[in-house]
């Protein structure tokens, strides 16, 4: 077994996925079609995450929630099935390939009545939301050069008790290697280094960012 993160060992991967909740018969069913992509498909977030992230969903019990980055769709499946009755989740991408495949899993799951997916660029998409929309939950997993893009757009949104998280800001350890200048990993950098710094989320408010 091949650990989804640098900092886990083969044995200790092995043992946080035999303490997980096991994937039901349509997330197996989309983690073998994303596999079938090859490299692509390590793009796709591992069901440990997944299950985290769905009790992140539910104890926050959002109205609305975005997620940025959609891909084959099932960090949108954990997020649509935790929502609360009349709860919404946008999707914002820019692959109708990817995301077919993503419409075709939350359809089996019975979860796609919940789910608006727009196919075009996030920021253009969140440009678009009216301005009375709060955002109580945001998921960012994209291309990380527009990380920081997304996070501004998404921050001022952000309801009372709102939460953005964001996936790949460790980037496998490569953010504190000195010898790693490539365009994703300087960017993670100057998103975390502005998150850090960023006096908006904090307790007081109920507004918070997970990285």
């Amino acid at each position: 077994m091949s650990p989804r993160s640098a900092f886990l060992s083969d044995d200790i991967a092995a043992y946080l996925s035999a303490h997980s909740p096991d994937p039901d018969e349509v997330q197996r069913s989309l983690i073998e079609q994303t596999a079938a992509l090859g490299p692509f498909a390590t793009m796709q977030i591992g069901p440990d995450q997944a299950a985290f992230m769905s009790i992140l969903v539910a104890t926050i019990s959002p109205s609305f929630a975005v997620e940025i980055g959609t891909f084959t769709g099932y960090s949108s499946l954990a997020i649509a099935r935790a929502l609360p009755p009349g709860g919404r989740l946008l999707c914002c991408d820019i692959s109708e390939e990817w995301t077919a495949i993503a419409r075709e899993h939350w359809q089996r799951a019975g979860v796609e009545d919940r789910i608006d997916l727009v196919i075009a660029p996030a920021n253009e998409t969140l440009e678009n939301l009216d301005d009375d929309q709060p955002v109580d939950f945001a998921f960012i997993d994209a291309d990380k050069t527009g990380y920081l893009g997304y996070y501004e757009s998404l921050i001022e949104r952000l309801s009372e008790r709102g939460l953005i998280a964001v996936d790949n800001t460790l980037w496998s350890g490569n953010v504190v290697n000195d010898n790693d200048e490539s365009d994703d990993t300087v960017a993670l950098r100057a998103f975390n280094d502005h998150v850090a710094a960023d006096p908006r989320p904090r307790v007081s408010s109920f507004r918070s960012v997970m990285v």
